[in-house]
């Protein structure tokens, strides 16, 4: 049995307080192998990393569905409560991956902490959570390509981006950092650029000249009904989204996923943690809400684009929204940046689902031969993640919005689980270090308001798993398509979980067996090495803060508001009321809110 830890004398304290693995368990304890990756990315890359998995088709394209589906202010509250959720989920593992930053990350914390079967789970579970992303994100590519008639055979450019992706994971991890980070940067430059968009139409300033205001939450309405009418209706529909908002921020943990190939992980992680659920909830939360304002719930473009599973963004509501305002240009342009979205969402889902494996084959539970690597890049899971994507050449026989809806589906209830079984572990980790004597502020990262976030995402994502097919026990609409995508992976976690578990005979781990050492001297060994770098100049301090901003969100709201519920403003040669403009604080807003 391990010796217990008492806190007053037997934890030294080094690297500005960490407490230090005592002498007497290093020489106890045999060396766990934390295998040879390189740390090679930059605060940058992990700024963009989490972006670059989150954001793809799920909010320029899904956003439609939701959208159609349940209205507009229940697509905003179902965003907002699934980033809650979120949040919950990435502090918990920020935490965790800040004590110790070992590759995947969050496999081996399960077999530590909470039992070896869970490990082995979680680990193929997380690694087919991002490798089927994969086929996602080249099946939405696809799609996207066919917006442009082109007479080109699907194939040819579904092996072009299986290729793209393919290769980008082959190079060392430097290169992959280098790719996100300008993709990335495309891609939250359009996002930002679409939702002052969508403002300036709501506001009137398209072509079309049309002031939409909250027209259309008024009529037909801020929330639609689903199988029902009435408040049930109205309810049911909610909660069909969420698992759709699951989707779309899937991938988001992804800066957590890539602490063993980290510079200063203490340092860059617990930064990437505390803004990428912000950045993505508010471009999340504020797209949608902007997007609802200027496209009806019962737009025409929007249901027949849906219904006839239209080519690229033809059922983007962003695009829908642009041309009913009159706007002829952009929409191809949006099209190309949906493209490089897609693209950059499945090369980072490989490039998670690789380091997932490959932690999981150094924690024993998957074969040896998947540690081989070279140049930093494990090379032996990038072939087996390889050859899984190849499941996207179903599209050859099947549509691409049939494929895509099983793959998705699957790939949303695979999330809610992985989410679910990260706090568990957490709330584990949380009662070790209680047990160990370590306390929680001597970590480099104290995540707020636990244990109870965890136990609220525990709640939150074991109840949405189970409840996201309740349409298919609604008389008459019981189907395959309806009942095994919501609820095939659980009994596959299940079987997993058991099968692993009675094979090898694993237990409960107790308190006083928790491993928090292993691979922690390397991280404590290498931080005195890491200098953090400053802006070297006015661009390198000032874009950063434009770019990944909430703040120009949280003003174009507020300047909603008063424009839709003051009696106050401007007036124009044609005596147009801009309400709100006049407002000091709305003008306070405006010089305040936008770093420039």
């Amino acid at each position: 049995m391990a010796t217990h830890i008492e806190p007053d004398n037997d934890i030294e304290r080094v690297n500005d307080g960490y407490p230090e693995q005592p002498e007497f368990l290093k020489a106890d304890r045999a060396p766990i192998d934390t295998g040879t990756l390189q740390r090679r990315l930059k605060s940058r890359h992990i700024q963009f990393l989490a972006l670059s998995g989150a954001i793809g088709t799920g909010l320029f394209v899904s956003t439609g569905q939701v959208l159609s589906l349940a209205g507009p202010l229940s697509a905003v509250l179902a965003y907002l409560i699934t980033g809650f959720n979120l949040y919950a989920v990435i502090n918990s593992m920020g935490e965790m991956a800040t004590w110790l930053p070992i590759p995947g990350a969050v496999p081996v914390y399960a077999s530590r902490f909470v039992d070896e079967a869970l490990g082995f789970t979680l680990g193929w579970n997380y690694w087919y959570q991002f490798a089927i992303g994969v086929p996602i994100e080249i099946s939405a590519a696809a799609l996207v390509i066919e917006y442009w008639p082109n007479g080109i055979s699907p194939v040819v450019w579904i092996t072009i981006l299986y290729v793209v992706i393919f290769a980008v994971n082959c190079l060392p991890v430097r290169v992959y950092g280098e790719v996100e980070f300008v993709l990335g940067s495309i891609k939250l430059t359009t996002i930002v650029g679409l939702m002052l968009l969508m403002f300036i139409i709501t506001l009137g300033g398209a072509p079309t000249h049309d002031r939409i205001g909250f027209r259309y939450w008024q009529h037909p309405g801020p929330m639609n009904t689903y199988l029902k009418e009435g408040d049930l209706g109205r309810f049911l529909a909610f909660w069909k989204v969420f698992i759709q908002a699951t989707f779309s921020y899937g991938g988001s943990e992804m800066v957590v996923v890539a602490a063993g190939e980290t510079e200063n992980p203490r340092r860059n992680i617990p930064k990437a943690v505390r803004r990428v659920f912000w950045r993505i909830a508010i471009f999340y939360v504020g797209s949608v809400f902007l997007v609802g304002l200027c496209v009806s719930s019962r737009d025409g473009r929007l249901l027949n684009a849906i219904a006839s599973g239209a080519a690229g963004v033809g059922a983007s509501p962003f695009v829908i929204a642009i041309e009913n305002g009159g706007i002829r240009i952009l929409p191809s342009i949006i099209n190309a940046v949906v493209l490089t979205s897609a693209t950059s969402a499945g090369i980072s889902f490989f490039y998670a689902s690789t380091r997932i494996l490959y932690s999981t084959a150094l924690d024993g539970k998957a074969p040896r031969v998947l540690r081989f690597e070279r140049f930093g890049v494990p090379y032996a899971c990038v072939a087996v993640t390889a050859a899984l994507s190849l499941l996207i050449y179903l599209n050859v026989s099947s549509s691409s919005a049939e494929v895509f809806f099983w793959i998705s589906n699957l790939s949303s209830v695979s999330t809610l689980i992985v989410w679910t079984s990260i706090c568990a572990t957490y709330i584990r980790f949380y009662q070790g270090l209680k047990h160990h004597g370590i306390s929680r502020s001597s970590l480099p990262f104290k995540s707020p308001f636990q244990p109870f976030m965890a136990y609220f995402a525990i709640v939150f994502s074991t109840t949405v798993a189970f409840f996201n097919g309740f349409d298919a026990f609604f008389p008459g609409h019981f189907t395959a398509k309806a009942f095994i995508p919501p609820y095939i992976d659980i009994p596959i976690f299940a079987s997993l979980f058991l099968g692993y578990k009675f094979a090898k005979g694993t237990s409960f781990v107790k308190k006083d067996d928790m491993d928090f050492w292993s691979g922690k001297e390397e991280a404590d060994q290498l931080e005195s090495t890491w200098v953090e770098p400053k802006p070297r100049n006015f661009l390198g301090k000032s874009i950063p803060s434009i770019l990944c901003s909430g703040r120009l969100t949280m003003m174009l709201m507020t300047f909603l508001v008063f424009q839709s519920e003051c009696g106050f403003g401007l007036r124009d040669s044609k005596e147009t009321v801009w309400p709100g403009l006049e407002h000091p604080f709305v003008m306070r807003a405006i010089c305040v809110q936008i770093p420039l």
